[in-house]
Parts: C-alpha cells; structure tokens; sequence
C-alpha cells in the first residue's frame, strides 16, 4: 500500500485539499509569506554561525599543582 512512500495522485490530492480549504487566491500570499520567513530564518542562521566561529574560545584554566594538604 505504502511501499513507494508518496506518489504524484497522492500530491495531487492535497493539493486540491489545500485548494479546497485556503481558496485559490490565498495560496500564492500564503506561499510568499513562508518563502519570505525561509528567507530570513536562513540569514539568521548564517548570521549565527559567523558570529560563533569568529568568538574566541574561552580561556582555559591550567592544571594546579595539588598541595600538601590534598594527598590523602
């Protein structure tokens, strides 16, 4: 039944669903607007990454000697 995943009928079914529902001149803004929101979520992203790499990593702290008072 399900063994080739989602065919073209299986699209083509909710896309007239989606049709049904939102009405046919409400998709393309619907459309725009994801495409927009994509748009900027991946600036975010790339922004993220840039600042990420270009911080410094923070200062490690050397090993201390142990002192007398710690030998068990």
């Amino acid at each position: 039944m399900f063994r080739n995943g989602l065919e073209p009928i299986h699209l083509l079914i909710v896309l007239i669903v989606l049709v049904l529902l939102f009405g046919a001149k409400r998709l393309p803004d619907m459309a725009k607007s994801v495409g927009q929101s994509m748009k900027i979520f991946k600036n975010e992203v790339k922004d993220l990454r840039e600042d990420s790499s270009s911080t410094p990593a923070p200062p490690t702290v050397p090993p201390t000697e142990p002192s007398p008072t710690d030998k068990v």
